[in-house]
């Protein structure tokens, strides 16, 4: 029997062009390591999950009645809507949350206006009482701190406050961040105490008492004044800088002791 030979024309070319190939995979290694170098990179690359979440509060409902009066009308709405791959719900006591998944080439601040469309769509069929309207909410990864800083020490939440803002301002200051939120801090608050019978002695209403505090903690433009050839601007300061302990009504004058 004659001895037959299969040949690879590739391979046999490759063979007997040694120094072509070399510079062939030279080139090619070159072209790989610059594409690598330039291919843009990061540490936390932005991650975009095309979910949609609606809670709803309703307190005092067990989950049953939750299912029926608010789960499912949202839910009937939502079907509707393009691009929706699933739906999903969850009705607990008091509270109702629905998860919408869109597909992965859905725009999501779109996706996320069109799941409100129709939460007011359904807006008659829920109950009237109500203490908030249903919550949309999209998952933002970007949005999730990335450092808790924990601030303690002995001294008065007014001063705990006081310097969580100015490290706060700090904190902003770097490029790189977006944004600091101070949570569990106090806000000041001021509370006037006022004698009722001293009121009714004085004539004086809880309106007038809130137009005086109103109107003393006012800045007004006083308008412009010429002077020597130059046009200066005339602003007035009111604004409160200390606890006012004495306040003028619209008819007389009365007393009220200030608290925080």
């Amino acid at each position: 029997m004659k001895q037959q030979f299969k040949e690879f024309k590739p391979t046999s070319w490759a063979i007997d062009n040694k120094t072509s190939m070399f510079v062939l995979a030279f080139i090619l290694a070159a072209y790989g390591f610059i594409s690598y170098s330039t291919i843009p990179k990061e540490q936390i690359p932005e991650i975009v999950i095309p979910y949609i979440m609606v809670n709803t509060l309703y307190p005092g409902t067990s989950p049953s009645d939750m299912e029926n009066f608010i789960t499912r009308p949202l839910e009937k709405n939502m079907k509707s809507i393009e691009d929706v791959k699933q739906i999903t719900s969850n009705s607990v006591q008091d509270f109702s949350v629905i998860v919408v998944e869109f597909t992965t080439d859905v725009d999501i601040p779109e996706a996320k206006q069109r799941v409100k469309d129709a939460v007011d769509k359904t807006a008659a069929d829920l109950p009237n009482d109500l203490p908030a309207d249903p919550t949309v909410m999209d998952i933002d990864f970007s949005q999730i701190p990335i450092l808790y800083i924990n601030l303690s020490g002995d001294y008065s939440l007014d001063n705990l406050k006081i310097y969580a803002d100015k490290m706060s301002d700090r904190i902003e200051s770097v490029p790189q961040i977006t944004r600091v939120d101070i949570v569990g801090a106090l806000d000041r608050e001021i509370q006037v105490d006022v004698d009722m019978y001293k009121m009714q002695a004085a004539m004086v209403t809880f309106r007038d008492i809130q137009n005086a505090i109103a109107y003393e903690n006012m800045t007004i433009s006083g308008g412009n004044i010429d002077m020597a050839g130059m046009s200066r601007s005339d602003s007035p300061i009111g604004r409160l800088s200390s606890l006012p302990i004495l306040f003028w009504g619209c008819r007389r004058r009365w007393c009220a002791n200030t608290f925080r």
